[in-house]
C-alpha cells in the first residue's frame, strides 16, 4: 500500500516519529524462531581453514612438493601461482574431540572442547578474493558497499526487545577492512544501523550525564532539540539520517538508566572473569567483547557482532607473512574467550535461544605464500554454529584431499544468511525493503534455506 502511494518505508518510519508507532517496535516473524538473538563471531583477515578445522593428511604427506596439475587447475590467487607453488602441511595437530570425534586442531584446544555442541560446515565458498569484497559478501549479500547487512536486516524485520539498549550492536577491535559499510544499514533507513561498543573498560562514550546537568534539565534540552528536528522533518519525510539522529537522541537518554549496569563487569564473579579470560593478558580485550555480548544477550539486544582484528596488522592476515606466528597470536585472543561464552550461555539457560556463530572471510592456501606464508583462499574454508536448537558434534561437507574446493554440499553465503533468518522465524524471501524499483533482499535473487535442515538435525 506505502509503495503504490508513493511512499517508501522510509516515510513511513519518519512519520512514526512525528506520533505514529516507532520502527524499532517489536514484530512477529514470519514463523516460529528457534533463535531470540545472534551472537556472530568474526574472525577478520582470513583464518587457515587447513590449520584449525579441516584435517589433511594427504596435504601433510606432501608437503614440500606440487599438487597434482589436476587439483589446482582454475585456481589463482593474485600472489601465488598454483602450479608452482609448494603444499605447505599444518604445523598443528589435529585430534578427536568428543564423543563425536570431529577433528580439530590443537590451535584452538578450548574451542575444541565444545565439539559436541557446534554444528561444522567445512564446505563453504566464495570468489571474492579481497577482504572488503568478501566481508560485504558473507555480510550484506553483495561484493560491493552500499547494501544493508544482516544485523540490520534482522532489526529491521523484528524490531527491538529492550527500548532502553540498541537491537544490534557492533563491536570491533579498530579499523576494518571493510570500513562501516561492512555493518552498516546501506540503504534501509539509517535508525537500522548497529550501535558501536568500543573496546576496553568504557564500551559506550560520553554516556553519563555531564556533571551539573540535572535529568530535568537534559530532558528539556532533549524536548526541545526534538521538536525542532521534528518541525524539519515534516518537510523531508524521507531524510532517514535525520530521522535515525532522533531515534539515537532518545536511545542514548533511556540507555542512560541500564547501559550503565549492562556494560559493568564489574559485577560479575571472579570465577566469570576467569572464564572468558579476563585480566589474562593476550585474551583480555576479545574476553571482555565476549562476555559484554552475554550481558546484553541476557537484556533483550537481539543481534551482536563482534570482530576479532583489526586492519593495521594485528589481524588473521598476518598469515602471509608469518602463518604460524599469526595465528598463534590470534587464536591466543580469542580461544579462550570463545569458549567460555559457550559455557557461560549454555550454565544461564541462554544457548537454546542464542545462535551463535563462528566465521571469517574467506580461508588461506594450502599452499605456501614465501617461505612461511599463506595467501588468500575464497574457494574454501570452515564456519561453525552452536545453540538455537542447532544439533551440535556434527559436520557438512568436505574438501578435497588438499582443502582446495568443496567435493560435498557446496555453500555459499546467501544460503547461510537465508538459514540465519529462518532461525530467527524469518523467510528471506519474505523479508523486502522496495529500492531502486525492486524488492531487494539480503539474498538479491538466491539463497536456499535448506541449510537450517541440517543445523536443527532434521
Amino acid at each position: 500500500m506505502l509503495a503504490s502511494a508513493g511512499l517508501g518505508f522510509g516515510a513511513a518510519a519518519a512519520s512514526s516519529l512525528l506520533g505514529a508507532e516507532s520502527p524499532l517496535s517489536p514484530k512477529k516473524p514470519h514463523e516460529a524462531a528457534r533463535a531470540k538473538a545472534v551472537i556472530y563471531l568474526y574472525m577478520h583477515g582470513g583464518v587457515s581453514h587447513v590449520d584449525t578445522w579441516d584435517p589433511k593428511p594427504e596435504l601433510q604427506r606432501l608437503s614440500g612438493k606440487t599438487l597434482p596439475a589436476s587439483f589446482v587447475k582454475g585456481l589463482k590467487t593474485s600472489r601465488i601461482d598454483f602450479t608452482k607453488a609448494l603444499a605447505r602441511g599444518s604445523a598443528w595437530t589435529f585430534r578427536k574431540r568428543g564423543q563425536s570425534g570431529i577433528e580439530v586442531s590443537d590451535l584452538f584446544p578450548r574451542m575444541a572442547g565444545h565439539a559436541d555442541e557446534f554444528a561444522l560446515v567445512r564446505s563453504c565458498h566464495g570468489d571474492a578474493f579481497d577482504h572488503a569484497p568478501a566481508m560485504y559478501l558473507h555480510c550484506t549479500g553483495s561484493q560491493f558497499p552500499g547494501k544493508p547487512c544482516l544485523g540490520s536486516w534482522v532489526v529491521y524485520g523484528l524490531g527491538s526487545v529492550n527500548g532502553n539498549l540498541p537491537a544490534f550492536v557492533v563491536m570491533t577491535d579498530g579499523a576494518m577492512k571493510c570500513g562501516p559499510q561492512g555493518y552498516g544499514a546501506g540503504f534501509l533507513p539509517a535508525v537500522y544501523q548497529g550501535t558501536m561498543f568500543r573496546a576496553g573498560k568504557s564500551p559506550v562514550l560520553d554516556l553519563a550525564t555531564p556533571e551539573g546537568v540535572s535529568g530535568e534539565t537534559q530532558r528539556a534540552a532533549l524536548d526541545l532539540i526534538g521538536g525542532l528536528n521534528r518541525r524539519h522533518l515534516q518537510d523531508r519525510p524521507f531524510d532517514s539520517d535525520l530521522e535515525a539522529r532522533l531515534e539515537s537522541y532518545e536511545l542514548a537518554f533511556r540507555m542512560q538508566s541500564e547501559a550503565p549496569d549492562a556494560v559493568d563487569i564489574s559485577k560479575e564473579s571472579e570465577a566469570t572473569r576467569r572464564l572468558y579470560g579476563i585480566g589474562e593478558g593476550v585474551s583480555d580485550a576479545f574476553g571482555r567483547k565476549c562476555l559484554l555480548a552475554r550481558r546484553l544477550v541476557e537484556r533483550g539486544v537481539r543481534f551482536i557482532q563482534l570482530y576479532s582484528g583489526t586492519h593495521l596488522g594485528d589481524d588473521w592476515d598476518g598469515a602471509h607473512n608469518d602463518l604460524t606466528g599469526s595465528h598463534m597470536k590470534m587464536a591466543a585472543k580469542t580461544d579462550k574467550a570463545i569458549s567460555g561464552l559457550l559455557t557461560d550461555l549454555r550454565g544461564r539457560g541462554l544457548l537454546d535461544s542464542t545462535l551463535v556463530i563462528w566465521g571469517s572471510e574467506f580461508g588461506r592456501t594450502p599452499l605456501s605464500e614465501g617461505r612461511n606464508g599463506r595467501d588468500h583462499h575464497p574457494y574454501a574454508f570452515s564456519m561453525w554454529f552452536a545453540g538455537a536448537g542447532v544439533k551440535g558434534g556434527r559436520v557438512l561437507g568436505s574438501t578435497d584431499e588438499f582443502g582446495l574446493r568443496p567435493v560435498e554440499n557446496p555453500l555459499v553465503s546467501h544460503d547461510v544468511n537465508a538459514s540465519i533468518l529462518r532461525l530467527l522465524g524469518m523467510d528471506h524471501r519474505r523479508l523486502t525493503y522496495f529500492f531502486q524499483g525492486r524488492d531487494q533482499r539480503l539474498t538479491d535473487v538466491h539463497g536456499e534455506h535448506e541449510f537450517t535442515r541440517f543445523l536443527l538435525g532434521a
